[in-house]
Protein backbone atom coordinates (compact mmCIF):
# COMPACT_ATOMS: atom_id res chain seq x y z
CA UNK A 1 0.00 0.00 0.00
CA UNK A 2 1.11 3.63 -0.81
CA UNK A 3 0.12 6.54 0.96
CA UNK A 4 0.74 9.95 0.05
CA UNK A 5 0.44 12.59 3.12
CA UNK A 6 0.47 15.89 2.75
CA UNK A 7 4.18 16.38 4.40
CA UNK A 8 5.16 14.12 0.77
CA UNK A 9 3.29 16.96 -1.26
CA UNK A 10 4.83 19.39 0.27
CA UNK A 11 8.14 18.05 -0.43
CA UNK A 12 7.40 17.68 -3.98
CA UNK A 13 6.03 21.29 -4.26
CA UNK A 14 9.36 22.63 -2.45
CA UNK A 15 11.05 20.27 -5.71
CA UNK A 16 9.04 22.22 -8.07
CA UNK A 17 9.84 25.68 -6.62
CA UNK A 18 13.60 24.89 -6.64
CA UNK A 19 13.39 23.40 -9.75
CA UNK A 20 14.45 25.55 -13.33
CA UNK A 21 11.36 24.27 -14.67
CA UNK A 22 9.16 25.35 -12.01
CA UNK A 23 7.57 21.80 -12.01
CA UNK A 24 8.52 18.01 -10.51
CA UNK A 25 6.82 15.01 -10.75
CA UNK A 26 6.24 11.65 -8.93
CA UNK A 27 5.69 8.43 -10.54
CA UNK A 28 3.33 6.58 -8.39
CA UNK A 29 3.29 3.74 -11.42
CA UNK A 30 6.44 0.71 -11.10
CA UNK A 31 7.91 1.29 -14.10
CA UNK A 32 6.88 2.43 -17.56
CA UNK A 33 5.40 -1.03 -19.03
CA UNK A 34 2.35 -0.15 -16.15
CA UNK A 35 -1.09 -0.25 -18.00
CA UNK A 36 -2.19 2.72 -16.05
CA UNK A 37 0.09 5.59 -15.44
CA UNK A 38 -0.05 7.76 -12.70
CA UNK A 39 1.97 10.65 -11.71
CA UNK A 40 1.99 13.86 -9.11
CA UNK A 41 3.20 16.93 -10.62
CA UNK A 42 3.67 19.78 -8.46
CA UNK A 43 3.66 22.96 -10.49
CA UNK A 44 4.70 26.12 -10.06
CA UNK A 45 3.85 30.08 -11.87
CA UNK A 46 6.11 30.36 -14.42
CA UNK A 47 6.51 26.68 -15.55
CA UNK A 48 5.81 26.10 -19.16
CA UNK A 49 4.28 23.36 -20.31
CA UNK A 50 4.70 23.44 -24.53
CA UNK A 51 1.03 22.97 -25.80
CA UNK A 52 0.98 19.27 -27.08
CA UNK A 53 -1.04 16.27 -28.07
CA UNK A 54 -1.74 13.04 -27.76
CA UNK A 55 -2.08 11.73 -30.92
CA UNK A 56 0.94 9.53 -32.27
CA UNK A 57 0.32 7.54 -29.36
CA UNK A 58 -3.71 8.40 -28.45
CA UNK A 59 -4.04 8.89 -25.16
CA UNK A 60 -6.66 10.15 -22.70
CA UNK A 61 -5.56 12.86 -20.08
CA UNK A 62 -6.93 12.88 -16.92
CA UNK A 63 -5.85 15.91 -14.41
CA UNK A 64 -7.42 15.81 -10.34
CA UNK A 65 -6.21 18.63 -8.32
CA UNK A 66 -4.21 17.90 -5.18
CA UNK A 67 -3.59 21.81 -4.18
CA UNK A 68 -4.11 25.01 -5.36
CA UNK A 69 -5.23 26.60 -8.82
CA UNK A 70 -4.36 25.50 -12.42
CA UNK A 71 -5.87 26.02 -15.63
CA UNK A 72 -5.88 24.22 -18.70
CA UNK A 73 -6.18 25.74 -22.12
CA UNK A 74 -6.76 23.83 -25.18
CA UNK A 75 -6.09 25.16 -28.51
CA UNK A 76 -7.09 24.98 -32.32
CA UNK A 77 -5.10 23.46 -35.00
CA UNK A 78 -3.86 27.53 -35.44
CA UNK A 79 -3.01 27.64 -31.82
CA UNK A 80 -5.90 29.83 -31.40
CA UNK A 81 -6.78 29.55 -27.75
CA UNK A 82 -10.75 27.77 -27.90
CA UNK A 83 -11.09 26.71 -23.81
CA UNK A 84 -10.07 27.50 -20.55
CA UNK A 85 -10.87 25.36 -17.85
CA UNK A 86 -9.92 26.34 -14.65
CA UNK A 87 -8.80 23.42 -11.70
CA UNK A 88 -7.76 23.04 -7.95
CA UNK A 89 -8.59 22.16 -4.57
CA UNK A 90 -9.09 23.14 -1.18
CA UNK A 91 -9.92 26.57 -0.26
CA UNK A 92 -8.52 27.98 -3.33
CA UNK A 93 -10.25 26.29 -5.84
CA UNK A 94 -13.36 26.49 -4.73
CA UNK A 95 -12.89 30.01 -3.58
CA UNK A 96 -12.48 30.33 -7.47
CA UNK A 97 -15.27 28.23 -8.76
CA UNK A 98 -13.26 25.80 -10.33
CA UNK A 99 -13.53 22.47 -10.73
CA UNK A 100 -11.33 19.66 -9.18
CA UNK A 101 -10.50 18.02 -12.11
CA UNK A 102 -10.47 17.79 -16.04
CA UNK A 103 -10.20 15.00 -18.85
CA UNK A 104 -8.49 15.70 -22.29
CA UNK A 105 -9.39 13.39 -25.30
CA UNK A 106 -6.62 12.17 -27.88
CA UNK A 107 -5.11 14.55 -30.12
CA UNK A 108 -6.41 17.72 -28.50
CA UNK A 109 -3.72 20.35 -28.17
CA UNK A 110 -3.20 21.66 -24.92
CA UNK A 111 -1.52 23.28 -22.22
CA UNK A 112 -1.47 23.75 -18.24
CA UNK A 113 -0.59 26.76 -16.22
CA UNK A 114 -0.48 27.27 -12.64
CA UNK A 115 -2.43 30.11 -11.45
CA UNK A 116 -1.03 30.13 -7.56
CA UNK A 117 2.25 28.43 -6.10
CA UNK A 118 2.13 25.32 -4.49
CA UNK A 119 0.08 24.01 -6.97
CA UNK A 120 -0.24 20.03 -7.89
CA UNK A 121 -2.15 17.24 -8.96
CA UNK A 122 -2.22 14.21 -10.27
CA UNK A 123 -1.68 12.54 -14.31
CA UNK A 124 -3.60 9.19 -15.34
CA UNK A 125 -3.18 8.16 -18.30
CA UNK A 126 -3.38 4.80 -20.16
CA UNK A 127 0.12 3.26 -20.62
CA UNK A 128 2.69 1.33 -21.56
CA UNK A 129 4.60 4.60 -21.79
CA UNK A 130 7.45 4.91 -24.06
CA UNK A 131 10.10 7.63 -22.80
CA UNK A 132 11.49 7.63 -26.72
CA UNK A 133 8.47 8.14 -28.75
CA UNK A 134 8.06 11.05 -30.67
CA UNK A 135 6.40 13.38 -28.97
CA UNK A 136 3.76 16.00 -30.57
CA UNK A 137 4.56 19.51 -29.60
CA UNK A 138 2.87 22.55 -31.45
CA UNK A 139 4.72 24.22 -33.44
CA UNK A 140 3.22 27.54 -33.69
CA UNK A 141 4.50 27.46 -29.63
CA UNK A 142 7.78 28.18 -28.40
CA UNK A 143 10.12 25.29 -27.67
CA UNK A 144 11.43 25.46 -23.77
CA UNK A 145 13.71 27.40 -23.26
CA UNK A 146 13.33 29.54 -26.64
CA UNK A 147 13.72 33.60 -25.89
CA UNK A 148 9.58 33.98 -26.76
CA UNK A 149 8.69 31.68 -23.84
CA UNK A 150 8.50 34.78 -21.17
CA UNK A 151 5.84 36.42 -23.70
CA UNK A 152 4.16 33.58 -24.87
CA UNK A 153 3.65 32.34 -21.16
CA UNK A 154 2.35 35.66 -19.98
CA UNK A 155 -0.19 35.30 -22.65
CA UNK A 156 -1.48 31.91 -21.52
CA UNK A 157 -1.39 32.90 -17.76
CA UNK A 158 -3.50 36.08 -19.16
CA UNK A 159 -6.27 33.47 -21.31
CA UNK A 160 -6.76 31.60 -17.36
CA UNK A 161 -7.45 34.52 -15.42
CA UNK A 162 -11.04 34.99 -14.61
CA UNK A 163 -13.16 37.63 -16.43
CA UNK A 164 -14.46 40.02 -13.50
Amino acid sequence: MKVFSAEFIDGLVQEAAASPRRRQHHNVHADFAETVQRTFIAIEPGSYVRPHRHGLTPRTETMLAVRGLMALLVFDDAGEVTQVVRFGAGQIGEAQGAAVGVETPPGVWHSLVALEPGSAFIEIKAGPFDPDAPREFAAWAPAEGAPQVEAYLARLRGCAKPVK
